[in-house]
C-alpha cells in the first residue's frame, strides 16, 4: 500500500514537471514572436514623438536680418541697493 502511494506521488511530480516545462517552453516561443513586434511599435512611437530634428532646426531659425534679444541688462544708472538702505560711507580703520 505504501509503495503504491509513493509511486502515485512520484507520478504526480513527474506530470507536474512535464507540464511546467512545456508551459515555459511555449511562453518562450510566444515571447520570441511577440516581443519584436512590441519593441518595433515602441520604437516607431518614440520616433514619431521625436519628430525630424533637421526640420525643427530650420523652423526655429529666425529670418535673415531680424535680431532677437534674449537678455536685457539692468539699468546701469540704478543702484543695486535701494535708497531706503542708506548711503555707503568710506572710512579708514585707525589702529
Amino acid at each position: 500500500m505504501f509503495v503504491l502511494q509513493l509511486l502515485f506521488i512520484i507520478m504526480l511530480l513527474i506530470r507536474f514537471l512535464i507540464i511546467s516545462i512545456s508551459i515555459l517552453y511555449m511562453l518562450r516561443m510566444l515571447g520570441r514572436l511577440l516581443l519584436p513586434a512590441l519593441f518595433r511599435g515602441m520604437v516607431n512611437k518614440a520616433q514619431a514623438q521625436q519628430g525630424n530634428p533637421m526640420q525643427d532646426r530650420t523652423e526655429r531659425r529666425p529670418k535673415e536680418g531680424t535680431v532677437k534679444i534674449d537678455f536685457i541688462p539692468p539699468d546701469a544708472n540704478k543702484s543695486a541697493i535701494p535708497d531706503s538702505e542708506g548711503e555707503f560711507v568710506k572710512y579708514e580703520e585707525i589702529k
